[in-house]
């Protein structure tokens, strides 16, 4: 059964990646690309989603997001990981121009999910500024979604603790406040955090073959994926990448690659843990407890890695050669 998805995403390197997962495989209908800051500007953001869409001959609307966090003082973008315009070292043509839709990435979000009830699926790689504002404009939309599939935070699984501090993931600690908000938000959310992410790589070999193997398709992602993955050499001393968020695109094609526990999450907003990521576990009342009123969700704990690559490879190996 085709899964009708937004994915709402910050275009990125490895958002790249995981948007062309998510076009090639027949199992998503990839409805939208909503937009937001985190790893680029909101701007360079939108224009590489808009050239995504045009030199793959997507479908999917494109609607800009949020500019900036809900409350705290923005950080910029990951220039370091992942190059001044979000896609290293690629060069969009300076003569391209694409449109995308009038509303904002919050509006198209609400209007979507209420003409498509229980239909959409919602799948964040970036900061959760844009769901945070769909939430509060419109909080009856939390009954209306299928699913919200998130790449971010870290629980200390694997020994996953943080890639920007030692206790917070990018995109959660790029807006602390909207990513506390989802996740206390009465609808049901899976966070796959680095906790898996970070147990599945693309390694430099792999990123050749795929480019050896899937023609255009191929070609592109090596191309953006040099920058990355100097990056993972100089600042990491990894020879490759970790697959962060495609991992959110192969839970929603097949779930059964990952496992997850249950219990609610908060997020801590202030101070040095600004980011970091907390999952209730126990059945415990505390004196003092403002996790057991919240929702429990799910937190993946452990991937299929080997499958999960070879998912990805097929599927573009497929895409490339329709």
């Amino acid at each position: 059964m085709t899964k009708k998805i937004i994915l709402d995403t910050d275009p990125g390197i490895d958002d790249a990646m995981a948007i062309l997962f998510a076009e090639a495989h027949p199992e998503i209908e990839l409805v939208a690309l909503t937009t937001v800051f985190g790893n680029a500007t909101i701007d360079n953001g939108t224009r590489n989603a808009l050239y995504l869409k045009e030199r793959f001959n997507m479908q999917a609307t494109i609607a800009k997001g949020a500019s900036q966090p809900l409350v705290r003082a923005p950080v910029g973008p990951t220039e370091i990981v992942h190059g001044v315009t979000g896609l290293g070292d690629f060069q969009i043509p300076e003569s391209f121009t694409g449109r995308y839709d009038s509303r904002p990435a919050y509006q198209y979000i609400i209007d979507t999910v209420k003409a498509h009830p229980k239909e959409i699926t919602l799948v964040a790689v970036g900061p959760l500024t844009n769901l945070a504002l769909a939430l509060q404009a419109a909080p009856e939309i939390a009954e209306l979604v299928a699913e919200v599939v998130v790449m971010g935070g870290a629980f200390g699984v694997n020994d996953h603790h943080g890639n920007v501090t030692p206790y917070a993931e990018a995109n959660i600690h790029d807006d602390p406040h909207a990513a506390d908000i989802v996740f206390c938000a009465p609808w049901p959310v899976t966070i796959i955090g680095l906790d898996v992410t970070e147990e599945s790589f693309f390694s430099a070999s792999y990123l050749d073959k795929l480019r050896h193997d899937a023609g255009d398709v191929g070609e592109f992602i090596f191309d953006i994926s040099r920058y990355y993955l100097r990056f993972y050499s100089q600042k990491v001393g990894l020879d490759g990448c970790h697959v962060h968020d495609p991992s959110a695109i192969a839970y929603v094609i097949n779930p059964a690659l990952f496992t997850t526990r249950k219990g609610s999450v908060r997020v801590v907003c202030e101070g040095p843990a600004s980011g970091m990521t907390l999952q209730k576990l126990d059945k415990r009342q505390y004196q003092t407890d403002e996790w057991s009123s919240m929702p429990t969700q799910r937190v993946g704990i452990t991937v299929n890695s080997e499958q999960l690559l070879a998912l990805y490879h097929q599927t573009i190996i497929e895409y490339a050669h329709v």
